[in-house]
């Protein structure tokens, strides 16, 4: 029960996750990633999603790398990661 209400008063699981995108992004602040420390510290769920989202940022950086031709820039992998956040519905 505490852990709940930590998790809710702290931070919710939907700003969590759009801090991880900023952190990705590299636009996070100190306050802000104490927060995210925290709240992965706590909620499973946020924990795994970052896991999933470590791999994903690999297989794209990987693509990016391999596939010179076709250039994707970080705008449409963060663009690809905000409609995959939206789909989740967190």
């Amino acid at each position: 029960m505490l852990k709940k209400l930590i998790h809710i008063l702290f931070l919710p699981c939907s700003q969590a996750t759009m801090l991880m995108e900023k952190r990705n992004a590299g636009t996070i602040s100190s306050k802000e990633n104490r927060k995210l420390s925290m709240h992965l510290k706590i909620c499973k769920w946020c924990r795994a999603y970052k896991e999933k989202l470590e791999i994903l940022d690999e297989i794209l950086k990987r693509k990016l790398l391999n596939e010179q031709k076709d250039k994707i820039n970080d705008s449409e992998i963060q663009d690809f990661k905000e409609k995959m956040v939206k789909n989740l519905d967190l």
